[in-house]
This record gives C-alpha cells, sequence and structure tokens, in this order.
C-alpha cells in the first residue's frame, strides 16, 4: 500500500479528524481562559473563537463518519463546513493578534461595565486592585474595604466606596487599579488564544485537501462497478 491510496487517505482523515476534535477542546479552553482571566463578558473576538471551537467540534465528528463510511454527501458538506471555519478562525485568530494595547483596554472596560457588582466585587479581592482605572470615582466601583490594601488607608474615597463618607477623603487611590492588575493576564489571554487558532487553522486546509482526494478515490474492497 502506498500513502495516498484509499485506505491512507481515509486513515489520515479519521486521524485529522480526531485531532480537530482535541483542537476543539483546545480552542474552547485557551478562549474561556482568556474570558476568565479578563473577567469580562463582552470579549467578542474571544467569544468567536469558542464558537468556532464547538463548531470544529461538530464538523469533526462529520467528518469522523464521512470518512469511515466513505459517505459522499457527508464528505461533500463536511469539506464546505471546514473550509468557512478555516476563514473564520484565521480571521478571528488574526484579529486577536491585531488587537493593539489601547483595544484590549478599551474591551475589558467595556465588558467591566457590564459586569454584575458580585463580579466585580470577585475581581478586585481576587486581583487585589480597587476599580477598573485610577480616574474612577469612587461611586464607579464596589468598595474595596476588604482589600489589603485598605486595610490602613480607610480614609481613602475608594476604600469607602463613598466618595462622601469622609470630609478627607483622598482623591489618589493606594490601590492599584484592576487594568494595572490584569493587563499582562488579557494580553497573554489574547495571544494564546490567537496563536494557537492561528496554527491550528492551518491544518484545516490540509483536511479539505484530504477530503477532496479521498472523496475521488475507489474502495479497492467494494464492488469494482460501483462508485458513488
Amino acid at each position: 500500500m502506498v500513502c495516498g491510496g484509499f485506505i491512507c487517505s481515509k486513515t489520515s482523515l479519521t486521524a485529522l479528524n480526531v485531532l480537530y476534535i482535541l483542537v476543539a477542546f483546545i480552542l474552547i479552553g485557551v478562549a474561556a481562559y482568556a474570558r476568565v482571566v479578563a473577567v469580562v463578558t463582552s470579549l467578542a473576538l474571544v467569544g468567536g473563537v469558542i464558537a468556532c471551537g464547538v463548531f470544529l467540534f461538530l464538523t469533526a465528528l462529520i467528518g469522523v463518519i464521512g470518512a469511515c463510511k466513505h459517505h459522499q454527501v457527508l464528505l461533500f458538506f463536511y469539506m464546505i463546513i471546514l473550509f468557512l471555519v478555516f476563514l473564520i478562525q484565521f480571521s478571528l485568530a488574526c484579529a486577536c493578534l491585531a488587537v493593539n494595547q489601547e483595544q484590549r483596554e478599551q474591551l475589558a472596560l467595556t465588558g467591566w461595565r457590564y459586569s454584575s457588582n458580585q463580579s466585580r466585587i470577585k475581581v478586585q479581592l481576587n486581583s487585589q486592585c480597587c476599580g477598573f482605572r485610577r480616574s474612577d470615582g469612587a461611586e464607579d466601583h464596589p468598595s474595596c474595604t476588604n482589600l489589603k490594601c485598605c486595610e490602613s488607608n480607610s480614609d481613602y474615597a475608594c476604600c469607602a466606596g463613598n466618595a462622601t463618607h469622609t470630609s478627607n477623603a483622598n482623591e489618589t487611590c493606594p490601590c492599584a487599579s484592576c487594568s494595572e492588575k490584569l493587563s499582562d493576564k488579557i494580553n497573554y489571554g489574547f495571544k494564546l488564544t490567537g496563536g494557537i487558532g492561528l496554527f491550528f487553522s492551518f491544518t484545516e486546509i490540509l483536511g479539505v485537501w484530504i477530503t477532496v482526494r479521498y472523496r475521488n478515490q475507489k474502495d479497492p474492497r467494494a464492488n469494482p462497478s460501483s462508485f458513488l
């Protein structure tokens, strides 16, 4: 048996789709990690990569079934869908890598504003930060009283979460902002998601090529006079 024959193409396509299933879980995992560390719910780019991961998983299942049965219709739709997944995943991965620092902060700020007060409190406690930006007023974020940086600085307005709680309220918060604390994690999340998405998107082109070749090959074990 030479590589490139029917059995080789069938085995390659099946193995590639098993790989796609693993890739789908990786994409979902790293994109979910990017959203968690950013602690926002409106990162559309990262959410798009998660959707691609789910879609790729379903597509890979179709590919496995089509490869095992040499089903012409399933393989045709699999080939078309996989190419569309490639285009979307490639675009989103490039977008994640192309987003600059200012745009990342703006996306994170949007997510912060749409987050619930409970989510903000959780972020502040986990990251030991107060408010998203230093320029935010004390009324723009939950009380930071439970933070270590506020234990001995209770007179600061940001630590009380109430700008009018004391007449001696200071304007400069002693705690770091969440934007400063989470900046590296947000950047890492975008780069990790974009890098993995870009790398594996090229394997999908390989899958399309193998599928095209496999569909045009005859099963040597089948009736030679029948070819669907």
